[in-house]
Formats: structure tokens, sequence, C-alpha cells
């Protein structure tokens, strides 16, 4: 779970995902809504250097019976991920470890539900990652046709089968490879398909302060459950160009 980044945008010099929302801080609702699945045994948080005490404390006080392996990010998402990969490589190679899941901090109304149907997704193609339609957009040709083209917006969690994950980002490390995403650089360095599957317009990234607003008044609804949010698996497939269809 990456949690390395800063608060800029939603105008605090505070990492975002410390900022408090509905009784907790953002980071540990990523983390709650991820552990209810039996599904998961390791989490790893990489934080930003500086920020490992607050969150060590933050996750004592808030998440006293999970247990959270924190480790310190890179300069970049890129290097965050494999240095996450790094501190899973031993359950991996164990083969304790059969698939991981990428998921921003940032986004704390991420479901039980799409974890657990990213995890399935991920079991059964090698690698997922879920998307939500946007409103089409009008291109225009160079003859001067306007053609209406779907585009969607990709969210995490994404999932992976650990070994050819592991694999990739040990190629990327010795090449200097830094990918845009986790799925370009699974992508770049293996063959394992990316299978899209239907996101939820609910699971917004806290960028801006009118997302922190939004985030508490979904919490606050009474009939607000992540747990058993549902989903609908996509017939879409990523391919190497980078469309999902």
């Amino acid at each position: 779970m990456l949690a390395a980044g800063e608060g800029r945008r939603v105008g605090h010099d505070t990492n975002k995902v410390l900022l408090p929302l509905a009784g907790r801080r953002v980071f540990t609702w990523a983390v709650r809504w991820a552990t209810t699945l039996p599904h998961v045994s390791h989490v790893v948080l990489v934080v930003r250097d500086g920020d490992q005490e607050t969150v060590r404390s933050t996750l004592a006080r808030e998440l006293p019976d999970t247990e959270v392996v924190v480790v310190t990010g890179g300069s970049s998402r890129h290097e965050s991920e494999w240095k996450a990969l790094c501190a899973l490589r031993p359950a991996i190679e164990a083969g304790e470890t059969d698939v991981v899941v990428i998921h921003d901090a940032a986004r704390p109304l991420a479901s039980a539900a799409l974890f657990r149907d990213i995890i399935l997704a991920a079991e059964e193609y090698g690698g997922s990652l879920p998307v939500i339609d946007q409103p089409a957009l009008t291109a225009l040709h160079d003859g001067g046709d306007r053609v209406d083209t779907r585009t969607v917006a990709v969210q995490t969690p994404q999932a992976f089968r650990a070994g050819p994950l592991l694999d990739a980002y040990t190629a990327a490390d010795a090449e200097g490879f830094v990918g845009t995403d986790t799925a370009s650089c699974v992508e770049r360095y293996t063959d394992v398909p990316v299978h899209c599957v239907t996101g939820d317009a609910r699971n917004i990234k806290i960028t801006f302060p009118e997302d922190l607003f939004l985030a508490e008044r979904l919490l606050a609804k009474a009939d607000y459950d992540l747990s058993a949010a549902p989903h609908v698996r996509a017939a879409w497939r990523r391919h190497k160009a980078g469309d999902a269809r």
C-alpha cells in the first residue's frame, strides 16, 4: 500500500494520507478494508521518509490488532513499489504469497468487494485492474471528422501474480526502467495479460480539499457498506498498446 505522497494539492504540508477522515486517518481506512478479506496475509505500507513514527503510532491507535510492515518509500511511485516487493520477496520466494495487490492509501473507499474481485481476477488471468467509464471524448481526425471514442479511468487496487511481478521489477531495477504504473512494468517484462474489472465510482482518490468532504459524506451514509459493494467483472482486456476494451 503506497502512502509516500504529499498533501500540497489538498491544501496541507502534511502527507494527505495522515489527514483526518471520519474519525480516523485516511490511510487506516484503506488498510481496514483490505484486511477484512481472508485472502490478505501480509500488508506492507510504504511511507514517506520522516513519517514512519507517525504512521506506526497511528496504526497502534486506530488498528491495534492489524499487523502492518512499514517501509520507507523511494523518490518515485515505481521505486516505492519496488521497495514494497523487496519486503515481500521472502514470502513470494517461499510460495507463501501468490498474488500481490498494489493500492494507493489515498483511496480510502476502495471496498473489500473490489479487493476481492481484483484478487480473483489476478489469480485467473495473471493481472487485473479496475476501470470506470469516463464521458466520451470527441477526437478530431486529420480529415476533420469528429469521432466519439470510449475512455476509461484506471483505479487501484491492482493485482498481479506475485512471481511474475517480482521478476518484472527485478528486471526493471537491473535495467534502470521506471514504469508509469504497475501494469506498464509487468507488460514490458512479462507476457502476463492484464484483465480489467469494473471499478467503483465511490473509490475516489484524495487529491483536492473537496475530496475529503465527499469521502466524509459517503462514509456518513447509514447504508454505506464497503464490505458488500457489488461489482461485475468486465469483459475487457488491457493490451500492449494501452487500450482497455
